[in-house]
């Protein structure tokens, strides 16, 4: 199962720590994949949930474990010029196709093998998780996630 670190949070939400570089290279580190949230202002690439907050060179997102959401439809537009990145964009929608043909489902909505359960911790017990039938998991409580898996 490949675990992906929910705006690189691995030990729960923290809406002080999310997006952040610093958050994101520990959750790489740790051999997670990383969902990140990303705008492009001014041709300036940044990261940020609700707004454009930390200021990053592209070099910083040229990195295959990304799974970059683009806040904005110009920053997906640019972000798909880079075909070896993999960028998604959605809102409420039960599933966005992202740039690698990944499903990415919203929490609670009906999921293939094909999938990405995205913060299962939303619409089930955590312990329950075993029982999806997804390719990876988007969550905040990655370390939680990894050892139900190794048990």
């Amino acid at each position: 199962m490949r675990i992906i670190a929910h705006r690189g949070l691995i030990d729960g939400p923290n809406s002080g720590l999310e997006n952040k570089p610093d958050t994101i290279n520990r959750a790489l580190a740790l051999g997670y994949e990383v969902e990140i949230d990303v705008w492009l202002k001014d041709n300036k690439w940044f990261l940020g949930h609700d707004r454009p907050t930390y200021e990053v060179d592209f070099i910083f997102l040229n990195n295959l474990n990304f799974w970059l959401h683009a806040k904005s439809i110009e920053t997906l537009e640019r972000l798909l010029t880079f075909k070896h990145l993999n960028s998604f964009w959605h809102q409420t929608d039960d599933v966005t196709l992202t740039s690698h043909n990944y499903l990415w489902v919203y929490p609670g909505k009906q999921m293939t093998y094909h999938s990405v359960c995205v913060m299962p911790e939303k619409f089930m017990k955590i312990d329950d998780i075993k029982s999806l039938n997804c390719m990876a998991i988007c969550t905040d409580y990655c370390n939680t996630v990894k050892s139900i898996f190794n048990r």
